[in-house]
């Protein structure tokens, strides 16, 4: 995104030294990401959508080696590079190849250390830091290629999930659930629909609030539901060391919304889960509260 911009390189090399650090990293799985279809990207993205980033990204190296810029802005947040399309294409892999695994049974879940994030990017636009949206061409891939008949997406960032709830509303196979600070970026009023649980909260609200929300509005949605997968967008920037939020999540926070989100995965879904890293931009806090989540999702 340039340099200066709080969604940096920086975030993946925290969480990298910090599981080494914790020595959790020696009981990960550690696996590359291949490159996504766009037949698999366009079962979440309209094809023209897809279309404009890739020549984007082609005008964009195409000018560089004549000398032009190394970047261009989607929006004044949202930042194109001369990688940017080979990110994003890895990125969403990474869902994908963590969906077809979980689904396989290799693995039991999956923790997705990836940028660019993509809960902001809807079916036609990027925005929000993101391009693509991750989580919901892995939702849409699971129903799709894997045949499940529902699924979850949970979404804890601080900032509310509106492109995903533009590529689920339609789908009621896909129940979403979220929290998010309330007014704050996105302005983006959300969608009334059963399959959509998106709680807006207000600043500074603390972790003991968002259990609650959880235990009651999150979880019996959950239950009724009965999702044979569970995808999670997360994002650690509720972390009240993040000053790109104003809300009070700490790492025991995490932990204990993971552990709601495997209890549920564990009755319905076989344990199938697959996370995917949204924002967090607090470096320190991003890093030991991915550390939290990975430990829980690991049952170490």
């Amino acid at each position: 995104m340039g340099a200066g911009h709080p969604e940096c390189p920086d975030r993946l090399s925290a969480i990298e030294d910090r599981l080494l650090m914790s020595g959790l990293d020696v009981a990960l799985d550690r696996r590359q990401a291949t490159e996504a279809a766009i037949s698999d990207l366009e079962l979440a993205h309209d094809r023209l959508h897809l279309a404009a980033l890739r020549g984007l990204s082609d005008r964009l190296r195409e000018d560089h080696a004549a000398g032009g810029p190394a970047s261009t802005h989607i929006d004044p947040d949202t930042v194109l590079g001369l990688h940017t399309w080979d990110a994003l294409l890895a990125a969403a892999g990474a869902a994908i190849d963590a969906t077809d695994a979980v689904m396989a049974g290799e693995l039991s879940n999956a923790f997705c250390a990836v940028r660019p994030p993509g809960h902001h990017a809807t079916r036609r636009q990027a925005m929000g830091f993101c391009f693509v949206n991750n989580v919901a061409v892995a939702a849409r891939y699971a129903l799709e290629r894997h045949k499940l008949q529902r699924v979850a997406v949970i979404d804890f960032d601080v900032h509310h999930g509106n492109g995903t709830e533009d590529i689920v509303l339609p789908d009621p196979r896909i129940l979403m659930c979220s929290y998010y600070q309330y007014p704050f970026y996105p302005v983006w009023e959300h969608a009334d629909a059963p399959h959509l649980v998106n709680v807006p909260v207000p600043a500074y609200t603390r972790g003991d609030a968002v259990r609650e929300l959880v235990m009651a509005q999150w979880l019996p949605r959950l239950e009724a539901h009965q999702p044979e997968m569970i995808f999670i967008s997360a994002g650690f920037d509720a972390h009240r060391e993040d000053d790109m939020g104003q809300m009070g999540l700490v790492e025991a926070d995490y932990v204990w919304l993971t552990e709601q989100i495997m209890a549920v995965a564990d009755r319905h879904a076989r344990g199938r889960i697959v996370s995917c890293l949204e924002g967090g931009y607090n470096l320190d806090a991003l890093a030991r509260s991915v550390v939290a989540h990975v430990r829980a999702l690991a049952r170490v």
